[in-house]
C-alpha cells in the first residue's frame, strides 16, 4: 500500500529583520496551509504545516529531507506553498533560466531558490510521484521564471498607474524591495546557485507535477479567507466530490479564474502518464 507524505506551508508576514524592515504581511496565507493540509489529511497523507515563523528554510528543508528518506517508488510527496514569490538573477546566466532570473518562495527567513526547491525534489527515489501546488505570484513553472514581472509590465498587464496598489493585494515581494535585497545578499546568492552545481542534470532527475497560481508574468491574488488560486480549488475539489485526473483539475481551475490569473499546468522532468490520469490528491 502507497504512502503519502504532505508538506504545507503558509505565510502571512516575513522576518523583517531579514528583509530590510519590510513584513510582507498578507491575510489568507496560513488560511491556505491549513485548509490544504485539511485536504491532504482526508485523501490519507500524513501531513505537516509550517505557517509563517516557522516557515523557515531550514525547517522546509528538514521536513523534505525526512519524506525523501521515508518514501519509495509507488509513494507520493504532496508540497503546497502559500505566500509571496520573488525572483533573483541567475549567477550562472544559463539556459535553465531563459530570463536569467531564478524564481524564489519568500520564506520567513530568506528567499528560497527554484533550484534548491528542486535540490530537494532530486533526492526523492524514483518513482515517486511529486506534486506541487504554489499559490504566489510568477509560479507559472515554478523553476523557470520567464518573463521578470517590473513595475511597467504590471502597469500595461493591469492597466493603471498605480503599482503600488497592486503589490499591497497580490502576493508579490515588491520589485524594490527584491533590488534592494538582492543588492545586500548578492554574494550569498551567488554562492548559493553556483554551489548547486549541473542544474540541467540536477532538473532531468526530477519527475514531478506542479499547478500554480498564475502564469510567470502575472500575479496571485491574495483574499480575505483563502487566496484565489487556492479558494478556487478548493471550490472545484468539492470535498472529494472531483473525479477528473490532474489536467482536468487544472482545467477546472483556470476556466473559472480571471484572465488576468491564469493558473499553469507544469510538468518536470518525466512523470508516469498515469500519475497524471490518477484524481488528485490519491495515495
Amino acid at each position: 500500500m502507497a504512502t503519502g507524505i504532505s508538506l504545507h506551508i503558509g505565510l502571512n508576514k516575513v522576518d523583517p529583520a531579514q528583509y530590510g524592515g519590510w513584513d510582507g504581511e498578507l491575510v489568507a496565507c496560513e488560511q491556505d496551509a491549513h485548509d490544504m493540509a485539511r485536504l491532504a489529511r482526508t485523501a490519507g497523507f500524513s501531513d505537516t504545516t509550517l505557517l509563517t515563523p516557522d516557515g523557515t528554510v531550514d525547517n522546509v528543508t528538514k521536513e523534505l529531507r525526512k519524506a525523501a528518506k521515508r518514501l519509495k517508488s509507488g509513494d507520493i510527496m504532496l508540497f503546497t506553498y502559500s505566500g509571496h514569490g520573488g525572483q533573483v538573477p541567475d549567477a550562472e546566466g544559463s539556459d535553465d533560466e531563459r530570463d536569467e532570473f531564478d524564481e524564489t518562495l519568500v520564506l520567513f527567513d530568506r528567499q528560497f531558490l527554484d533550484d534548491e526547491l528542486h535540490r530537494e525534489f532530486g533526492r526523492f527515489a524514483a518513482g515517486v510521484r511529486i506534486a506541487a501546488f504554489l499559490d504566489c505570484c510568477h509560479s507559472g513553472t515554478g523553476i523557470e521564471v520567464r518573463d521578470v514581472l517590473t513595475p511597467e509590465a504590471m502597469q500595461e498587464q493591469f492597466q493603471t498607474r498605480d503599482p503600488d496598489e497592486i503589490e499591497n493585494t497580490s502576493r508579490l515581494m515588491p520589485v524594490a524591495k527584491q533590488v534592494e535585497i538582492y543588492q545586500r545578499d548578492q554574494q550569498f546568492f551567488q554562492e548559493i546557485q553556483r554551489g548547486l552545481g549541473d542544474k540541467k542534470a540536477r532538473r532531468d532527475g526530477v519527475n514531478a507535477l506542479l499547478i500554480s497560481a498564475c502564469q510567470d508574468n502575472q500575479l496571485a491574488s491574495d483574499g480575505p479567507v483563502n487566496g484565489a488560486f487556492t479558494g478556487m480549488l478548493l471550490e472545484v475539489w468539492d470535498n472529494g466530490a472531483f473525479r477528473g485526473g490532474y489536467r482536468a483539475f487544472h482545467r477546472d481551475i483556470l476556466e473559472r479564474m480571471p484572465a488576468t490569473q491564469s493558473p499553469n499546468f507544469y510538468v518536470a522532468g518525466r512523470p508516469d502518464d498515469r500519475f497524471l490520469e490518477q484524481r488528485p490528491f490519491t495515495v
